[in-house]
């Protein structure tokens, strides 16, 4: 598990279109460190009191502070700006394309704290950039194997090289799902419990087919074959036939492994000619899906047995005995 260190440099890169941020001084601190993936409003502060003054977050002055300070004479707007800028803060951004007085900027030059423009009303901001921010520090790896959407369930599909995930996973684009990642997935972990599978950049759309090479999904089977990233709710492992050595025929309990942390549900698939992986593949992410609304086709066995066997006129041996 790891958790990438959050640059104020790398937030303006990855989310400036989104929020429209614009930088108006203090370039040469965009190596700062946001330390805390939230966002603070420094009403408090800019009036002097400090004592709980979240210095680690993003500082945003909205339409409250900037009259506040319109209020408040030339030396002690200047004075305030001194005090908020003593702190290590990561930067300022200054929403409702409100235009930041000259004293804010040259004093964030001084201390080389980056200052930015948004258009955004400040509360929008906020939450896109607290989304943004949780995104950032959220807990990620990655797992080898390929992911696709089938019926809105997330499936890694993992196993050893050579053994048919690219076939199977090809399968299932053809049935009409969408491919997440190929042979390798992305994986960020969301407030402790959601695990996000996407692709890395550079082969995002992209499969290998083994003997055709490289194919672009998205051109090949249309748009709706793909999709950016999906919650991870099944992994299946397909594995040898003479490897697994002990089959559950009835399914009673659910296996479950751990990835970074989060529980997710697991299957082991054995793998000979003649099997269609495509298909048992989809069969297990109903019967996932099937379980998430209550229905357990083996405990309904398991139930049935127990009242036949408890009314004392059992009519033959149970389903695969």
């Amino acid at each position: 598990m790891q958790r990438d260190i959050v640059t104020v440099d790398r937030f303006f890169r990855e989310y400036s279109g989104k929020l429209g941020l614009e930088l108006l001084a203090g370039s040469p601190g965009l190596k700062r460190f946001i330390r805390e993936p939230t966002i603070n409003r420094p009403g408090l502060a800019l009036a002097g009191f400090t004592r709980y003054f979240a210095s680690k977050r993003i500082q945003v002055i909205g339409s409250a502070e900037a009259t506040f300070l319109k209020s408040l004479s030339s030396e002690q707007r200047e004075r305030r700006y001194a005090e908020l800028f003593a702190y290590r803060i990561p930067c300022v951004v200054v929403c409702r394309r409100i235009n930041p007085d000259r004293a804010l900027l040259d004093q964030a030059e001084k201390a080389q704290v980056p200052v930015f423009k948004c258009p955004l009303i400040t509360m929008k901001f906020i939450n896109l950039a607290t989304l943004a921010l949780e995104t950032m520090f959220a807990p990620h790896g990655t797992e080898m194997g390929s992911m696709v959407d089938i019926h809105g369930v997330g499936v890694i599909i993992r196993g050893e090289s050579g053994i048919g995930k690219s076939e199977c996973v090809l399968e299932l684009i053809e049935r009409g799902y969408s491919l997440i990642s190929d042979d390798i997935t992305r994986l960020t972990v969301l407030e402790g419990e959601q695990l996000i599978g996407s692709s890395p950049p550079l082969t995002q759309n992209m499969m290998e087919v083994r003997g055709i090479g490289i194919i672009n999904v998205a051109a090949m089977f249309g748009i709706k074959s793909i999709r950016p990233e999906k919650q991870v709710d099944l992994v299946v492992t397909l594995r040898q036939w003479e490897e697994v050595m002990d089959v559950d025929r009835l399914g009673m309990d659910e296996e479950r492994i751990r990835i970074l942390g989060v529980s997710i549900p697991h299957v082991v698939l054995p793998v000979r000619p003649g099997r269609n992986l495509a298909r048992l593949v989809e069969v297990a992410a109903l019967q996932v899906k099937l379980r998430a609304s209550g229905v357990n086709a083996a405990r309904d066995l398991n139930n049935r047995l127990i009242a036949q066997i408890a009314a004392g006129s059992p009519h033959g041996p149970a389903p695969g005995a």
